[in-house]
């Protein structure tokens, strides 16, 4: 049947000759694969794929059939347009790094209008601001929200953090403590909005620290997730 949705793009992978999968994350449905039959076959069509660049928000007209697990667009159409995030280099290299992070953490095909409404206001303040050189930090961990293992909010005056039970404790528990510079880094940000990354500064060393110990904390709590693969074109950008 055909239904209005919209959706934020998280990956596409050209399908034989001429077709396109899109994965994306939908925010009534969750998340949805669409195909694209032909779309890179004729110069027209192939004008369409534009709207498939890593996290676009779109609106889609779809043919949708629950049993099925490729989906159809009878039209599609951007609802926000980006200003800077497809064209700024280092912009460019968050959206990457992110839509694969998003791509490894989402996995649920059912409505979270909380989790989408999130994702979608996020990007586009990425879009709009100047100072984001840590946006991809506090995005991850204000989406362990959302994801069910986000830190908790007691204790914060302990000395160490567990990451494998996601709690602030008084004694050292091996590889899954963290203590030091990456605990305070941790603690202020848990307090910190978006609005106010811009008072926040981190040297490059230390961001890839505390980037690499919440990787770390995700594939201890998200079954089958992996490193990103432009993680070093994210660190090589930021450096």
């Amino acid at each position: 049947m055909l239904t209005k949705n919209r959706c934020i793009v998280l990956s596409k992978l050209k399908y034989g000759e001429a077709d396109l999968i899109v994965k994306c994350y939908t925010k009534e449905r969750g998340l949805v694969s669409y195909i694209l039959k032909g779309v890179l076959s004729s110069k027209k069509s192939s004008r369409k794929v534009i709207y498939f660049q890593p996290l676009s928000q779109i609106d889609v007209e779809e043919k949708f059939y629950p049993k099925r697990t490729l989906h159809h667009f009878k039209e599609v159409k951007p609802y926000y347009i980006y200003r800077s995030l497809h064209t700024n280099i280092y912009k460019s290299a968050i959206v990457l790094f992110l839509s694969e992070i998003l791509s490894f953490a989402l996995n649920e095909e059912e409505k979270n209008e909380g989790l989408y409404s999130f994702i979608e206001t996020a990007l586009q303040y990425l879009d709009e601001e100047d100072n984001y050189a840590n946006f991809h930090l506090l995005f991850m961990l204000k989406l362990t929200r959302y994801l069910g293992f986000q830190p908790e909010q007691e204790n914060q005056g302990s000395d160490y953090f567990n990451l494998q039970s996601g709690v602030f404790e008084h004694a050292d528990n091996g590889i899954y403590s963290i203590s030091g510079t990456n605990l305070t880094l941790l603690k202020r940000l848990l307090g910190t909005n978006f609005d106010a990354l811009g008072q926040l500064k981190i040297k490059s060393e230390q961001r890839q620290s505390f980037l690499n110990m919440l990787l770390f904390y995700f594939e201890l709590h998200l079954e089958g997730f992996k490193k990103p693969k432009s993680l070093q074109v994210l660190n090589d950008v930021f450096h």
